[in-house]
């Protein structure tokens, strides 16, 4: 075999892309998958505060950001990854007078490692919630 077919074998093997869907979390609401995984790395779509059979949770910013976090969550573990292997983090509410609550929640989550983030007011977001959160995480060694 030839150095140039082994060194493309190899990067094709590295790049291998998979879907990632469990049950522990919501079905996507639309045409795309929970989470792929590729390179060692999990993408995790944006993540909304609904139960694992897709009923919404009703109540305070607090009560939200916990199940939305419970997701990424589950489905991290799904990939073989965890809340302790994220190193980016996209929040999006629909008004950031709900910042300083939905912190306090994410704060028990990520109080060692701090992953880098963004949080931005978005004018709507998928079925009317107030927040959603997406994630890129490490897949466990």
């Amino acid at each position: 075999m030839s150095l140039r077919k082994a060194a493309t074998r190899s990067v094709r093997a590295m790049s291998r892309i998979v879907s990632i869907q469990t049950k522990s979390a919501p079905a996507p609401a639309a045409p795309y998958s929970q989470a792929i995984k590729a390179n060692k790395m999990v993408f995790v779509s944006g993540q909304i505060p609904y139960t694992a059979d897709f009923k919404p949770i009703e109540g305070s910013m607090g009560d939200k950001a916990e199940q939305v976090i419970k997701n990424v969550s589950n489905i991290l573990q799904e990939a073989n990854s965890g809340l302790h292997n994220v190193v980016k983090v996209n929040v999006f509410m629909s008004d950031l007078k709900y910042f300083e609550e939905f912190n306090t929640v994410y704060a028990r989550y990520f109080a060692e490692l701090k992953p880098a983030r963004s949080c931005l007011a978005a004018k709507a977001l998928p079925l009317n919630v107030d927040v959603e959160m997406e994630v890129i995480a490490l897949e466990n060694e």
